[in-house]
């Protein structure tokens, strides 16, 4: 910790000072904390080459000032409460009176604040969560999972997953998904065709990167899934709007010259529309016909409701056009950050090259954890259990939203864990949003999943993470509060 004390040979300051200030700064910062013992004058002074009773002084200066104490046998620690010493925000961390600090200029590749859903960090406070990708804790299988980690854990398989292998995956988990998940949805692949990544987030900006050097544009929703957007942008590829009606993406309005097309056809996003099997076909004889590949994000593809499940485009591709995206994160807790993209070989391979680069590999212990969550049955038991609660959850909210408010339209969806809101023209949704949130409830701004921004009467109400008992009650609060609004 003493490394943290520097002098500086061209300060102003004495020695003395210089510590005084060193160490006052590194407690601001809690790089100290209270209670915590200093190195001692003798090694303190043995480092910075200065006398010991240059150090005892500065200690002896910081006591009078309240930031240390002095103890017996004990030497100087910390006092309670010195946190508070003020420090210059401007200077160097850990310095003394250095000049502000000017980086070298760069032009950062950021994003617009209106690009991305900021939920509240105690969104779990609000009375009404109406939000996207956050789940009710009482639904998370919590002893099965202990169980698994338990097993994972054992000495016979520690190894395994302790070792830095970047060409390989879990064996276990490749085949639990090529047996369970995969074949479920009628997708047949080996395993040089699977690659385990670090959620479907982590796999679109890997995907953002692989066809980065091919300049034609990406086609995405619109609107769509605004984090992918969000990956292809940040990656350097150049996007274009993809549109959407009443029935998912339009097949004959993809532009010319893509080298992409990203699509959600199981429940679209936002609007949690399904794309009918006559479309899909037409979306796979367009990448053909084009030369352009399919991202197929099969978003909540295990939580499907209504006539059943249509075949994945992956399952219905006959020439390698496909490269489809999943997660185990939607399904079990999206803190678990883990999903896998399932192309042809020779994609999977620069894949993983571009993965080892990002994030080496996803931790192997989680991966054997999640292999055994799936292996034992507790996946599939989840998903059932799940789909019963979202299910049910979703049949309130449709009802709740006919009673209450009927001034907003939303589309013809089946299922999902959202319900997608249109107001009239010129209603602002945006405003809308930030006025439910200062009477306790959380919704999506709609505006943030168009590619432009350009549409402001939407919005979008989850219900993943609320209760359905409290359900209707925070419809009609959102009544209470659109009808003010209106006023």
């Amino acid at each position: 910790m003493q490394q943290i004390i520097q002098l500086d040979e061209r300060s102003p300051l004495s020695n003395r000072d210089q510590i005084c200030e060193a160490v006052g700064s590194a407690i601001a910062m809690g790089t100290f904390g209270e209670g915590q013992k200093l190195p001692s004058c003798r090694t303190l002074a043995k480092q910075l080459k200065v006398s010991r009773s240059t150090v005892f002084s500065a200690y002896c200066n910081l006591v009078e000032l309240g930031v240390l104490d002095a103890r017996d046998r004990s030497g100087f620690v910390v006092a309670i409460g010195a946190s508070a010493y003020p420090r210059d925000p401007n200077t160097q961390e850990g310095t003394a009176h250095t000049a502000p600090i000017t980086p070298p200029a760069f032009t950062p590749n950021t994003l617009a604040p209106d690009r991305s859903l900021q939920h509240p960090v105690d969104w779990n406070d609000y009375p009404y969560p109406f939000i996207f990708n956050q789940v009710d804790p009482h639904l998370f299988p919590l002893e099965a999972w202990r169980e698994c980690s338990r097993l994972a854990l054992s000495r016979r398989t520690m190894p395994e997953w302790m070792a830095d292998v970047t060409e390989v995956d879990s064996p276990q988990l490749v085949k639990q998904l090529r047996q369970r998940l995969l074949a479920h949805r009628g997708i047949l692949a080996d395993d040089e065709e699977i690659l385990i990544t670090m959620g479907a987030q982590n796999a679109l900006s890997i995907l953002g990167l692989l066809f980065a050097k091919d300049r034609r544009k990406i086609a995405i929703e619109d609107p769509g899934f605004h984090e992918a957007r969000n990956a292809f942008h940040i990656t350097g590829n150049d996007l274009t709007a993809a549109p959407v009606d009443e029935d998912g993406l339009i097949p004959d309005a993809i532009p010319k010259g893509c080298k992409l097309v990203f699509c959600t056809p199981n429940h679209h996003f936002p609007t949690m529309v399904t794309l009918q099997l006559e479309r899909r076909h037409a979306v796979l004889d367009r990448a053909v016909q084009d030369g352009f590949y399919v991202i197929e994000d099969d978003y909540e593809m295990e939580l499907a409701g209504g006539n059943g499940v249509l075949p994945p485009l992956h399952s219905l591709d006959r020439h390698g056009s496909v490269i489809h995206v999943g997660s185990l994160s939607k399904s079990i807790t999206p803190s678990l950050r883990l999903g896998f993209i399932v192309a042809h070989r020779e994609i999977i391979r620069q894949a993983r090259d571009v993965r080892r680069l990002l994030v080496r590999q996803p931790p192997g212990m989680i991966q054997d954890t999640a292999a055994l969550f799936l292996a034992l049955g507790h996946h599939d038991a989840h998903i059932k259990r799940l789909k019963r609660r979202y299910t049910r959850r979703w049949q309130v909210m449709q009802a709740s939203i006919d009673k209450h408010l009927p001034n907003f339209q939303r589309p013809k969806a089946t299922g999902g864990t959202s319900v997608w809101l249109t107001g009239k023209d010129g209603f602002d949704a945006s405003a809308f949003c930030d006025d439910l949130k200062r009477h306790g409830i959380l919704a999506d701004k709609g505006r943030t999943f168009f590619l432009n921004g350009d549409r402001n009467n939407n919005l979008r109400l989850g219900f993943s993470c609320i209760p359905v008992n409290r359900i209707d009650a925070g419809i009609q609060a959102v009544r209470e509060v659109y009808r003010s609004f209106k006023a």
